[in-house]
């Protein structure tokens, strides 16, 4: 059974949010800032979390810092339409992808299901795959861990999960479309914009300078690709 944390400053959003996942079979803990939703992935085994951005006391930008700092959990934040740039703030900081308010549920449960099953997958790679370099990057699929000229990195679920498909397919091109449904495994709706964050987000944390990438390279018009010598 997972174990999901919905945190929302708002009860009837919690409330409506249980209505759609409990049925699912999934354990439900709530908080009602980011300071209670801390102390909750610190105490309990929390395999998500649907994380407000607008909160007292701890705002949801500050709460994904301060849990990226131990844990990969994956993160979907709770958006209102208003609210785009502090969405991609928290993107940059470690958050997985995003739903904008009002909720229709069967968007909430596809997206809840695909972070899901990426997280439950980091685990279960064929063994000729479990090791991948590429120039200086090497990743673990045993681990789950990543380095760059033997120094380790840390990343989200998304960004290991971009990172391990482009590293399995050197030198393929993937639109912003098909890296996406590859990665998310549902149909993109719009919700492409994501890819370029965690793309920045990852070439930050791969590349020596991210504006003259060694891997991570932009084809203009087509989409993103990754290149180096394979071990």
């Amino acid at each position: 059974m997972y174990n999901i944390l919905i945190c929302d400053d708002q009860k009837d959003i919690v409330s409506a949010l249980k209505i759609y996942l409990a049925p699912e079979g999934y354990n439900i803990f709530e908080a009602t800032n980011g300071r209670q939703a801390l102390e909750i992935v610190r105490r309990e085994d929390i395999h998500l979390i649907l994380l407000d951005i607008m909160m007292p006391v701890m705002d949801g930008i500050t709460a994904t810092g301060r849990i990226r700092e131990f844990s990969n959990v994956p993160i979907i934040f709770l958006t209102a339409k208003s609210e785009t740039e502090d969405m991609v703030k928290g993107l940059n900081v470690g958050a997985d992808d995003y739903i904008t308010k009002p909720f229709v549920p069967a968007e909430v449960l596809a997206r809840v299901r695909s972070q899901l099953r990426r997280y439950a997958s980091l685990g279960s790679r064929p063994a000729e795959e479990e090791v991948l370099t590429l120039g200086g990057i090497s990743l673990d699929d045993r681990t789950k861990s990543v380095s760059v000229d033997g120094v380790e990195v840390g990343l989200t679920p998304t960004e290991y999960s971009i990172l391990r498909l482009l590293m399995n397919n050197p030198g393929k091109v993937y639109s912003t479309k098909a890296l996406y449904e590859a990665v998310w495994q549902e149909t993109a709706l719009g919700a492409e914009g994501a890819v370029a964050v965690h793309i920045r987000h990852l070439r930050e944390k791969i590349e020596i300078n991210p504006s003259e990438p060694r891997y991570l390279k932009v084809i203009w018009g087509q989409g993103y690709k990754i290149e180096g010598e394979q071990g």
